[in-house]
């Protein structure tokens, strides 16, 4: 059996380094279905994302939300903080 390596397609170098993270960090305050709202609506999230966002947070303490620029992260952090969730961007 021959094994071959896939190249990545298009361009990868430097991305990362670009990268920021909104991290949500678990609360006893909120509501499952208040944080998946959130994440829905501010983070454009489709349910199910939402969902494992939320659990993952739960379990773990916090979890990795979105990725992006710092200044959409901001923008998505601003809200949701001003919705009462414990968040930052990395």
């Amino acid at each position: 059996m021959v094994k071959h390596k896939v190249k990545p397609v298009g361009r990868t170098e430097g991305l990362t380094g670009d990268l920021n993270a909104l991290i949500l960090f678990n609360d006893d305050v909120n509501t499952f279905e208040f944080v998946i709202e959130s994440l829905v609506e501010v983070c454009n999230h489709d349910f199910e994302q939402a969902e494992q966002c939320a659990l993952i947070t739960h379990f773990k303490g916090k979890c990795t939300i979105k990725s992006g620029g710092a200044d959409d992260l901001r923008i998505m952090a601003e809200e949701l903080t001003r919705r009462g969730l414990t968040v930052a961007v990395d």
